[in-house]
């Protein structure tokens, strides 16, 4: 029996983890569980799933949760409850789907404790690449990705030389405003945003996907993960969302993976991994679908994507900055306070009066994002 800890649980990832574990109910067993503020969720979980350790966001919300939980769930809050629930109890793997930069120190916290990490928070690897990655390498733990595009590229290169590879391509679906000009898209809004054409996804992720940060961001992750340079990471808009990613070879040969857009399948092959268990996703049918489309990315039409490479370039606190001041950006976007086209303007604002501290410890990383988040309140 694999044992899991989920950090995450009452999101999108965290809850098709979830559907994951209930599928296989004598393969798995939940050690711990954790969310924000969605207690009302939460409290059904740990109800259905008893782990040893539970955490939410605050004090006043484990207070308010606590009679609801079983007995003997060990309650936990704050950055503290992610760090107990992450690296706490006798999970072999730990699957990070908490949204945004809360989940670095759990993640980091999980593997010093030898833990398999099934990587889902881009932000971990985008801010702190270079320390998530030395520390896996030294404790012997796996990073094994969940997200669809990283999932396919490392199913690609199973069983092929790394020094083989002439390039990967990670596949976009454009979002929900893939078809617009820059023009229309200074009225979009809040609403329009959130209508993702393909995927199932929360709201952040969701106008990460429309402005392109999301594959931003995956391209960063992408650099850490499979050790490319960013020179040999493409992005390509595919707007049905069945060729996952894939990977061109130095003899010419290109090996892609392909599926119906949907997420549990990544999530599964994660948490089996090195073998793939039969799964109640929808089967493929290319007669079906009929035609694929493809077209090459536009840095003009999406200059967030743009701006990812360049901080991936430059390394450092750049990359910290870069997700941080898009955080703060999306957060007043969906609370109505700012226009769709001024995430980007936030983006590389925070980006042009930052001073990049190269090779930067966790102290230093924190204090970038603290400042880009303090800066992209204000613009």
């Amino acid at each position: 029996m694999k044992k899991i800890a989920l950090i995450g649980s009452t999101g999108s990832i965290g809850t098709q983890t979830l559907d994951v574990l209930r599928s296989f109910p004598e393969e798995f067993r939940l050690e711990g569980l954790a969310a924000g503020s969605n207690i009302e969720l939460f409290a059904r979980q740990v109800q259905e799933f008893r782990p040893k350790k539970a955490s939410v966001a605050t004090k006043e919300l484990a207070d308010r949760i606590r009679p609801q939980l079983p007995a003997g769930v060990e309650l936990y809050y704050g950055d503290q409850g992610l760090v107990e629930v992450a690296a706490g109890t006798d999970a072999d793997t730990v699957v990070t789907a908490i949204v945004g930069s809360a989940g670095l120190p759990a993640t980091l916290a999980a593997i010093e404790e030898g833990k398999h990490i099934a990587l889902a928070n881009k932000e971990t690897l985008v801010t702190a690449g270079h320390l998530v990655t030395e520390l896996a390498r030294r404790k012997g733990v796996s990073l094994l990705p969940v997200d669809s595009e990283h999932s396919a590229i490392f199913q690609c290169l199973n069983g092929e030389h790394p020094q083989e590879v002439s390039q990967i391509t990670l596949t976009a679906s454009g979002g929900s405003f893939r078809d617009l000009t820059r023009e229309q898209l200074r009225d979009v809004t809040v609403e329009d945003a959130l209508k993702h054409p393909n995927w199932a996804m929360g709201a952040k992720i969701t106008i990460d996907s429309a402005t392109m940060v999301n594959k931003g961001l995956e391209v960063i992750e992408a650099h850490w993960l499979f050790g490319l340079p960013f020179e040999q990471i493409g992005v390509l808009l595919h707007p049905e969302s069945i060729i996952h990613s894939f990977v061109e070879y130095r003899d010419g040969s290109v090996i892609a993976q392909l599926g119906t857009p949907d997420m549990r399948v990544p999530i599964q092959y994660a948490l089996t991994y090195p073998h793939r268990w039969t799964s109640a996703a929808k089967r493929l049918s290319l007669a079906e679908v009929g035609k694929l489309h493809f077209r090459e990315m536009d840095f003009d039409r999406f200059p967030c994507l743009r701006l990812a490479y360049e901080c991936g370039k430059i390394g450092g606190t750049a990359t910290s900055v870069y997700n941080a001041a898009n955080e703060v950006a999306v957060a007043r976007f969906l609370q109505g306070e700012i226009p769709f086209l001024q995430i980007e303007t936030i983006i590389e604002t925070a980006l042009a009066k930052h001073e990049v501290q190269s090779e930067p410890d966790l102290d230093t990383i924190r204090e970038a994002d603290r400042w880009a988040r303090a800066l992209a309140e204000k613009l």
